[in-house]
């Protein structure tokens, strides 16, 4: 009888580059934006954004190796594989949202948060105020500072020891979309479970160390507190503000069961659960919508799964690609807003931040790649992770490791002028045309009557925020 064979050592996954343009997404975008942006521009003159028609087209060239690619090769064996740009956008790009999602998730673990108890504070208001909320960012500022406000007055009533001087430290995220692909403005706070006081050294020119209080006895009652106290002052910003009227606010402050006003704080996470606290961040995190929620219904109509179930209906929303379109232009982050912002003892400019963050764990180191072997590799800041870091830490397949050898691979080079990218391409096998927008599709459409008042963004109280209405999408 033969010998049994010794176990073999489980071989590292192998990185499969991405290929967008299969992807039911690309295609729809592909096919129909022409003629979403042909309605969405209407008579009037008035056209969708300009960051929002870049995103879209952005997105097109997102992982397409006709655009340029970088060059990878193994010192040892010589295998070489293509890496294709990606477009860096916000909103559109599911591969791009995601990867923005993991970095802000990994650098807060390793270098914001200390090992100490997080817990999540949520915060929504009623239907009446998210209108103003959308479009004004100086309001959402108020807003969430009133809150973080009155969560940290809560944390300190709950933390035994503390003085006047103590100060919570937090993370939120704003989100300006609901689960089912509508515009749901409300706000995810990440806040350390406990207040920061500073323990001054010997030496006043010494930094102040920190000492932590935590926060004990959260109950029901503590929260109903909190939310009733964020309910009278949002309400008193808004009339000050001229939004609502006085007799609206006292009406409003009437209204049971919160009055629209919802604050949760349920989700809690301990220390030393680093990758609970990680998967929280990126749930805080997280892009407007997920691709492998979108599915093909039939030949005109699509179904995104939502993943909460909707008070208006079944679970899933069935929309002409169109309608998906307009959904996710409505949710494109205008340029330079802030995915999350830092409070309290977080905040860049505060006292305590480095010593806070001091007792962050240290960031794993990255493993070797091509700038290991620069003289002098340049300095990269611990916000910015590497590209292979970034999918290694999602899928554990770590793509600069040669399928052959399983040695390091190297990029050795960028191609992006036109001759040479399709003489590889060719050589390879691959396409050496980009996809192109089909416009035909345009056509169909308007030969149909619509009305004359499509314009972006479409507003109206029937049929809320969006480019046109249902009814102008199917031609009725």
């Amino acid at each position: 009888m033969a010998a049994a064979a010794p176990c073999a050592a489980p071989r590292p996954q192998r990185y499969q580059r991405r290929r967008p343009e299969q992807t039911l997404w690309y295609r729809i975008v592909q096919a129909h934006f022409a003629t979403w942006l042909e309605l969405a521009s209407g008579p009037c003159g008035k056209s969708p954004p300009a960051y929002v028609e870049r995103s879209f087209r952005r997105y097109l060239e997102c992982g397409i190796l006709a655009h340029g690619f970088a060059r990878a090769r193994c010192d040892t064996c010589q295998h070489e594989f293509l890496i294709a740009y990606s477009c860096k956008g916000r909103g559109v790009c599911p591969s791009c949202n995601t990867r923005r999602m993991v970095e802000t998730a990994a650098h807060l673990v390793d270098h914001v948060f200390p090992r100490l108890p997080v817990r999540q504070w949520v915060l929504a208001v009623p239907k009446r105020l998210r209108y103003f909320l959308h479009d004004d960012a100086h309001l959402q500022g108020a807003v969430l500072r009133i809150f973080l406000d009155a969560v940290e007055r809560c944390l300190c009533a709950h933390s035994t020891g503390c003085g006047d001087a103590a100060r919570s430290g937090a993370v939120a995220f704003i989100h300006r979309f609901g689960s089912s692909l509508n515009e749901h403005i409300h706000f995810h706070c990440c806040v350390i479970d406990g207040v920061f006081e500073s323990a001054e050294a010997g030496d006043t020119d010494d930094a102040p160390g920190v000492v932590f209080h935590a926060a004990t006895g959260l109950d029901p009652e503590a929260i109903a507190a909190v939310q009733a106290q964020v309910r009278r002052r949002i309400l008193r910003v808004f009339v000050r503000r001229g939004l609502i009227e006085k007799c609206d606010a006292e009406e409003m402050a009437g209204w049971d069961h919160g009055g629209g006003f919802s604050v949760d704080a349920a989700v809690r996470i301990e220390g030393n659960d680093r990758a609970g606290l990680e998967r929280l961040l990126r749930y805080c995190a997280r892009p407007p919508f997920a691709l492998e929620h979108l599915h093909q219904g039939d030949a005109e109509h699509l179904v995104y799964h939502c993943p909460k179930p909707r008070p208006d209906g079944p679970g899933d929303l069935v929309l002409t690609p169109l309608e998906l379109i307009d959904r996710i232009a409505a949710l494109v982050p205008r340029p330079r807003t802030h995915r999350h912002r830092n409070s309290g003892v977080l905040a860049p400019n505060a006292r305590l931040r480095a010593a806070v963050t001091a007792l962050a764990p240290a960031a794993v180191p990255p493993a070797p790649t091509s700038a290991a072997h620069d003289a002098q590799p340049r300095h990269r800041a611990a916000a910015r992770y590497l590209w292979a870091m970034l999918l290694a830490r999602i899928y554990e397949a770590f793509p600069l490791l040669c399928p052959i050898c399983h040695t390091e691979m190297r990029i050795i080079a960028f191609i992006n002028e036109a001759a040479t990218v399709k003489k590889i391409l060719d050589h390879i096998g691959e396409a050496t045309q980009p996809a192109k927008i089909l416009t035909h599709v345009a056509l169909n459409f308007l030969s149909f009557e619509f009305p004359i008042l499509i314009s972006y963004p479409f507003s109206s109280p029937r049929h809320g925020r969006g480019v046109f209405p249902p009814s102008v999408v199917r031609g009725q």
